[in-house]
């Protein structure tokens, strides 16, 4: 054994080591050859995966950057949407109610059909006048809302029969009522415009074929009701092939057919008479 100064032996030093290296050596087993090729890959392995989360990182991160800066623009738009929607649903209502499909609009009445109701109603009370003479004071004409069907509302016509008592569609009337109702109307309607013109009449007032389903005497009240017309200042005009008429129609317009085509010619009560 060596001494060295501090009283230290070297022999007993190394001898401790031996024995320290030892039961290193039985804790930790020195590795095997194969084991460290598994580390080594092992670790490369590992460092590879390190590399792409870091990557992923700094791509999530970009993205969670731009995010944030848009953020503030979906916010303020968000808080705009329930007044976009508000404004929609009022344009919608406007729509529906213009349209006559909104739900409280059970009769699907569009708004120019409720606007021109209201123009019927007046004509129809101007026609009723008419009626009242044309058809011995038995029928009436009435303004309905009602609908049929999936059909619209809004312009329908119907007529109270004061003689039994009952309402009546339209429909229902001979041929000769119908014409005496339909030319009503159409003085119905020259008398509404007259009075919304301000006393201004319809000067010409032409009526179309018809009188061939009256019986005499309402073809009497027909000529009698056209003949006060004249008196009040208005020209009628009467297209019809009805031959009772020629006598009672002083100015005539005479239509001939012919191989070669139609010609007209004017004839006067001397010509009738002739």
């Amino acid at each position: 054994m060596l001494a060295i100064d501090g009283g230290t032996t070297v022999g007993t030093s190394c001898e401790q080591y031996r024995q320290d290296w030892e039961v290193a050596v039985g804790v930790l087993p020195l590795a095997d050859p194969d084991d460290i090729d598994a580390l080594t890959e092992t670790d490369r392995l590992a460092r590879q995966e390190l590399l792409q989360s870091t990557r992923a990182q700094t791509s999530a991160e970009a993205r969670r950057a731009t995010l944030a800066s848009a953020v503030p623009t979906i916010v303020s738009r968000a808080e705009g949407r329930d007044a976009l929607r508000a404004e929609a649903h009022r344009i919608r209502e406007l729509a529906d109610t213009v349209s006559g499909l909104g739900a409280n609009n059970p009769l699907r009445m569009r708004l120019a059909a409720y606007v021109l109701a209201a123009r019927l109603e007046r004509i129809v009370a101007f026609a009723n006048e008419r009626l009242t003479v044309l058809g011995s004071g038995r029928y009436l004409l009435e303004h309905t809302d009602e609908k049929t069907g999936a059909a619209r509302s809004g312009l329908g016509l119907q007529v109270n029969d004061l003689w039994t008592g009952r309402v009546r569609a339209t429909n229902t009337l001979s041929g000769g009522e119908t014409f005496m109702a339909s030319l009503a109307l159409a003085l119905g309607l020259a008398d509404a415009v007259s009075a919304e013109a301000g006393g201004r009449d319809l000067g010409m007032l032409f009526v179309d074929e018809g009188f061939g389903s009256l019986d005499d005497e309402s073809l009497e009240e027909v000529m009698a009701v056209l003949d006060g017309l004249q008196e009040g200042g208005r020209s009628v005009g009467v297209v019809s092939h009805v031959a009772d008429l020629r006598t009672r129609i002083p100015h005539q317009l005479v239509v001939t057919r012919t191989p070669d085509g139609s010609f007209v010619t004017a004839r006067t009560g001397s010509d009738h008479a002739a």
